[in-house]
């Protein structure tokens, strides 16, 4: 009979397409964890890895044993958190890795709810760039990341909450683009840009702005909007942000929406063959409901 650890092990390594990655995400050695894997291979009789120097594939079999095993955890988490809830009221900890958005609004309507049918969970949050989100997620710091797509990797699971935010720019309060009421997508092409790290990346769709990357004078970067306001304010550049994140009541500053409409869908993003506490689990399935009854 396999051990629903070795099940997780193997998931981890299907995940991460890669031993020395896997072996951190489940804080367990290297050797300790290709030794358990030959182990099963020897148990099953079958190759499940093709071992490549850079990345680790799965055999035809080991795509069988992949989604079985999920099946298999998913059953055995099911069957636990039925006999919980029988036996006392939900409780534990979820926590959220976000980006910079206004659609937290939303996401923390929902954790309003939750709160009210289940008293006793408690949620945390942690704030910064996709990055350091994406990074805690692999660490296994936090159950799942909001974040602006598009981020299409296929170690995860994504699920559209069908809310979007829209892009503008933020320059000085007495500038001359400030005397518009929009600005078009045309001038960015002739401004010193600041852009979130995502955008400059490459993370985030340039094509918006019917040029070359190469075009644009990129004058700075930034992960949170807060600190590049003062970038702003000083005149070294006019920042690419996300509408209703900057209060500029009082200040040196000034929005302007884009035409044509810059925007991009959220996602809730998940670890795929990922085990969730009952807590995370419950929450994820009220988000899902929550968004088929709009």
């Amino acid at each position: 009979m396999i051990e629903t650890r070795l099940l997780c092990y193997f998931l981890a390594i299907a995940r991460e397409q890669n031993i020395t990655k896997a072996a951190e995400s489940l804080f367990v050695t290297q050797s300790t964890l290709s030794k358990q894997m030959m182990d099963l291979e020897k148990q099953l009789g079958k190759q499940l890895f093709i071992r490549g120097k850079r990345r680790i594939t799965l055999t035809e079999e080991g795509i069988y044993l992949r989604n079985r095993a999920q099946e298999i955890l998913e059953l055995i988490d099911n069957t636990e958190a039925a006999f919980q809830a029988n036996e006392e009221s939900l409780s534990g900890d979820i926590t959220i890795g976000c980006g910079e958005t206004a659609a937290m609004d939303v996401i923390t309507e929902q954790f309003a709810e939750f709160h009210r049918r289940y008293p006793d969970v408690k949620f945390h949050t942690h704030s910064g760039g996709d990055d350091m989100v994406l990074d805690r997620l692999d660490k296994g710091l936090v159950d799942m990341g909001l974040l602006l797509g598009p981020i299409r990797q296929e170690k995860y699971d994504y699920l559209n909450i069908h809310q979007s935010d829209t892009f503008g720019l933020l320059m000085p309060e007495g500038c001359e683009l400030a005397t518009q009421e929009t600005i078009n997508i045309g001038q960015l092409k002739n401004l010193p840009l600041i852009l979130a790290e995502q955008t400059f990346s490459g993370r985030q769709e340039l094509e918006w702005f019917g040029a070359d990357y190469s075009a644009l004078n990129i004058v700075g970067t930034y992960n949170l909007i807060y600190n590049a306001t003062f970038m702003v304010e000083r005149g070294i550049g006019y920042a690419l942000c996300i509408d209703r994140l900057v209060n500029t009541k009082g200040r040196n500053l000034t929005f302007r929406p884009i035409v044509p409409k810059l925007s991009v869908d959220l996602y809730i993003v998940t670890k795929k063959y990922q085990a969730f506490s009952p807590a995370a689990k419950e929450f994820l399935e009220q988000l899902r409901g929550s968004i088929f009854q709009e």
